[in-house]
């Protein structure tokens, strides 16, 4: 009796658990297909990307940009009588993207350099010439303009609320083969010691990026800028998983003075230096400190008129503390031309103060 009672509890339970396994089918089928790898929302919609290309992709634009350089000359043209110079035509493809439907369209500095004739392509298929309005090689960023209506007009991502771990889509145009979009995520911020140029704040992202992606757009996962792409760190010249885009609020900073001024403005001191290191403070019998040493002093210069001179060692200018050159390249740009500033320093082993009067950065030459 006791097994044919314990037989029927088992039986009793088995089917109810097949029961409830059939209503499971009946109610979500999609369980049932384990070869479907495909991430599925809560609502069961599969997961894509699409709508945020389709948002950020019309406002990014294929760029390419002629420019002429002198040709290396034939081994018969030095017998020639007063040979003509010769020149030929050099291509250069990248992206850039639509900031303003007045028809700003941001890019790289390198893209467009030396370029005699720039060509735009639009997501559509419509072509232009475009013109330089201006540029900015210390950030490797430029400004161009077209003439064309109903411009689509790139949404701006809330820079505040990029996080490492943030999917992102780089969409621009590799190799010249058209618009292309790939995928990722925000590796790191606030690169700014790369060395590719004097300002720095770069995103750092896996999204496969090659040459033509240049001056394209880094995309959130709601189809709004977060940065232009700019730069991979390859020893093979393509991409190998780590690259560089500047970020969209460093980017639009430029563009608003480019549109104002025609160019960048920044404060200027007038010095040049090399960060402290253990042989340097050795060598100047300094303990162990952090700062900039002055190398050179550019003649009536702001520097120059507040007295600083080659072997000082800057530690703080206003209330910022001074790790490294990078710091007070940073600083002093921030600054506007005549802003008074108060820099703290050694000099002779002895601690000194003064004021320096900003003035304008020179433009590197284009």
């Amino acid at each position: 009796m006791t097994k044919t009672h314990s037989t029927h509890f088992i039986i009793g339970w088995a089917l109810a658990g097949l029961v409830f396994a059939g209503l499971l089918l009946l109610l979500w089928p999609q369980t049932t297909n384990n070869n479907n790898h495909s991430v599925t929302s809560t609502s069961g919609r599969t997961l894509s990307y699409a709508d945020a290309v389709a948002k950020a992709a019309a406002a990014v634009v294929s760029i390419q940009s002629i420019r002429f350089v002198k040709k290396t000359p034939d081994l018969i043209l030095p017998l020639l009588k007063n040979p003509a110079p010769r020149k030929e035509q050099r291509e250069n493809q990248g992206s850039g993207v639509i900031v303003s439907n007045k028809g700003y369209i941001l890019t790289n500095y390198h893209v467009i350099a030396d370029a005699r004739k720039i060509l735009v392509t639009l997501s559509d298929g419509r072509q232009t010439t475009g013109k330089i309005l201006g540029a900015d090689p210390d950030t490797d960023l430029a400004v161009i303009t077209i003439e064309l209506k109903n411009l689509p007009e790139i949404a701006i991502a809330d820079a505040s609320k990029t996080r490492v771990g943030d999917i992102v889509l780089a969409i621009g145009n590799p190799f010249g083969i058209g618009q292309t979009v790939t995928q990722g995520i925000i590796s790191a911020t606030g690169r700014d010691r790369v060395g590719l140029n004097t300002y720095e704040n770069f995103i750092q992202t896996d999204a496969a990026i090659n040459p033509g992606n240049s001056g394209g757009a880094l995309v959130n996962a709601s189809g709004e800028i977060v940065g232009i792409n700019a730069a991979i760190f390859s020893e093979s010249g393509s991409y190998q998983g780590i690259s560089f885009a500047i970020p969209i609020k460093m980017s639009l900073k430029v563009v608003q003075q480019i549109v104002q001024y025609g160019s960048v403005i920044r404060g200027w001191l007038g010095v040049e230096g090399v960060d402290l290191n253990p042989q340097l403070l050795s060598r100047f019998g300094l303990t162990d400190i952090q700062g900039v040493l002055i190398t050179d002093v550019f003649i009536k210069g702001p520097a120059d008129k507040a007295g600083l001179t080659v072997g000082d060692t800057i530690t703080q200018i206003g209330t910022d503390k001074i790790r490294d050159t990078r710091d007070v390249l940073d600083i002093i740009a921030r600054g506007r031309p005549g802003d008074k500033i108060t820099i703290s320093g050694i000099r002779q082993r002895q601690s000194f103060t003064t004021q320096a009067v900003l003035d304008r950065r020179p433009q590197q030459s284009n």
